[in-house]
């Protein structure tokens, strides 16, 4: 081990194929998939979508799913944008008269579900196998049943019976969310079979459709199973429900909605190419991250050092600030992407980092604009307000690489917390319009057919145009941070990949939360216990305010990754401890 970090679990090596995800059971589908003979992304859409099953509480069918592929024999790198939008009928001016100037949880938050059209999608253009094929693992888990294991438990308990709660603690009555999750009025405690029969059949009504039009060809069978659940009756169902209990989604906007298929964002550290999702997610924070932290000697700094977190930490703030700033759905906002990810910025950015004194509050944005040929079309970027508030996550992973060179990276969310479940379906309509803004001069603000800025964002790692490092996390705002820790562990420190995860974290929450009602904390950070005493006692020396975490806390994520060795040929798989996730391979 580079840095003799102390490790709780063995990297898991194989020199054919690797798995990894944020549930034990989700990797076990990605690597049976896998050992059938299906690619990195047949293998991944199977963990994934078992991931909408045995991760109820961070992961839904019928939520969101950004992906980013590698297909190694096109040469070709793509975001697949699983992320729905606002229906046609949702506006700024209805919700503030109706709610008072609030986004109430459950049906006002609902959006277009993306997840499945993303699965679909990604196995359309970059699988080999049926929808069939890949649902099975998930499926069979769905109708039998699986173990509920400790941290699902403790969700249940949490939120038990008619009391499922979002974050801000407001009462939720859904019964068709209770009869399946809370039976009896009572929470599934562990070891208890948790059996899920209405999404099984969601899944099996699926396989039919495709299995209906099968003689028409792979391609066409998928799209007719992707056709089936956005225009046929599965639709009708949803539309059904939603507008029963007061909802704007219409048959229309689920008929209009389909994915993108696009290039991703892109930017470089020392040689290394990063791919993420573009900026109508956060993906993009990583990115300019580590170019702001790529000129500055964060290893003679020394791991964890109080000089090394500092510089992390404030690099971050510097991105968040431009996050809050500029990011927004880039079909309805200007983004400045080409002047955000310039080395140019970086360097005008890196310049205000005070190795001594921390901003205290998010600094203020820059101007990319200057950094593209151009002046702001917009002016100076309002400075945000403090706003109470807790620090959500949420959200799961997964990674594959399979023997051919592919890659999968992929963030699947929505929870049942965010929107109840459609009677008869087993699955949410995304909720995820609570990352949207009632401000109609956020460039995340509410708009009818927009995508709300979205937390989950997978990242790829490429060398020489070959995959170095698939890598994500869940968190909410925690991901682009936990992400660039990992980054740098692996290719400043030299650390193994399961070192580089299982490594102590930090993180910073002085700007406004991706969430509703959008918490803005100036001046916190977070470390887990693990950090020095002395370093957290030096950095608040430096003006920040310090809470110290567990020393293994999922508020940190649960970061997953598989780091490839060209030299010697082998994968090389990590999961966090903090949750759920393994790692498996060959």
């Amino acid at each position: 081990m580079a840095l003799g970090i102390k490790t709780y679990r063995p990297t898991v090596s194989g020199g054919t194929h690797m798995v990894t995800a944020g549930h034990y059971l989700a990797t076990a589908s990605g690597y049976r998939i896998l050992e059938q003979g299906g690619n990195a992304t047949d293998a991944g859409v199977a963990a994934g979508i078992t991931m909408n099953v045995v991760l109820p509480q961070w992961t839904n069918f019928g939520g969101v799913a950004p992906i980013i592929v590698h297909d190694a024999q096109k040469q070709e790198t793509v975001s697949i944008s699983g992320l729905g939008r606002w229906p046609k009928a949702a506006n700024i001016t209805d919700y503030l008269a109706k709610f008072g100037g609030d986004l109430p949880p459950g049906i006002p938050r609902a959006i277009t579900p993306a997840a499945a059209d993303a699965w679909l999608t990604a196995l359309k253009l970059y699988g080999t196998m049926t929808f069939e094929q890949v649902v099975t693992p998930a499926m069979e888990l769905a109708e039998n049943g699986f173990p509920v294991p400790s941290t699902l438990a403790a969700f249940f308990a949490k939120k038990a019976g008619d009391e499922l709660t979002h974050e801000t603690g407001s009462k939720i009555d859904w019964p068709s969310t209770d009869e399946i999750f809370y039976p009896g009025g009572k929470a599934f405690k562990t070891g208890e079979i948790l059996v899920q029969k209405d999404l099984a059949r969601s899944f099996k009504r699926l396989i039919e459709v495709e299995q209906k039009n099968a003689s028409q060809g792979r391609e066409a069978a998928l799209q007719a199973a992707r056709d089936f659940f956005y225009k046929g009756e599965i639709a009708e169902e949803m539309v059904k429900f939603q507008q029963d209990n007061g909802g704007l989604l219409t048959m229309q906007d689920l008929a209009d909605f389909h994915v993108g298929v696009e290039a991703p964002a892109h930017g470089t550290y020392k040689g290394i190419d990063i791919y993420t999702c573009g900026p109508w997610c956060q993906g993009p924070v990583s990115i300019q991250a580590l170019q702001i932290l790529e000129g500055m000697d964060l290893k003679g700094m020394g791991h964890n050092s109080a000089d090394y977190i500092h510089t992390v930490l404030e690099a971050l703030s510097l991105a968040m600030s431009d996050r809050e700033a500029y990011y927004g759905d880039p079909d309805f906002v200007d983004v400045p992407m080409a002047g955000l990810l310039s080395k140019s910025y970086a360097e005008e950015r890196r310049a205000l980092i005070d190795p001594r004194k921390a901003f205290g509050e998010m600094p203020e944005a820059g101007n990319p604009w200057r950094h593209q040929g151009m002046e702001s079309p917009n002016g100076k970027p309002a400075r945000p307000v403090p706003v109470g508030g807790g620090l959500q996550a949420d959200t799961s992973y997964t990674a594959v690489v399979d023997r051919w060179g592919n890659a999968f990276s992929a963030t699947p969310s929505d929870n049942i917390g965010y929107n109840p479940i459609v009677n008869g379906l087993g699955f949410i309509v995304s909720g995820r319009g609570a990352q949207s803004w009632l401000d109609p001069e956020h460039p995340s603000s509410m708009q009818p057919g927009k995508r709300p800025r979205l937390t989950p964002n997978p990242a790829l790692a490429m060398k020489d145009g070959k995959v170095l490092m698939p890598f994500g996390t869940p968190g909410g705002d925690v991901q682009p941070q936990s992400m660039v820790q990992l980054f740098l562990n692996v290719v400043e420190f030299g650390m193994e990949v399961q070192e580089a995860i299982e490594a102590p974290r930090v993180s910073t929450w002085s700007f406004p939360n991706s969430f509703w009602p959008h918490a803005y904390n100036p001046g916190f950070i977070g470390v887990e216990g693990r950090i020095a005493p002395d370093v957290v006692d030096d950095l608040r020396k430096r003006g920040h305010n310090v809470d110290v975490w567990d020393d293994f806390t999922p508020r940190m994520g649960c970061l997953c990754a598989i780091h490839v060795d060209h030299e010697h040929g082998s994968r090389s798989g990590g999961a966090d401890p903090r949750r759920d996730g393994y790692a498996m391979g060959r």
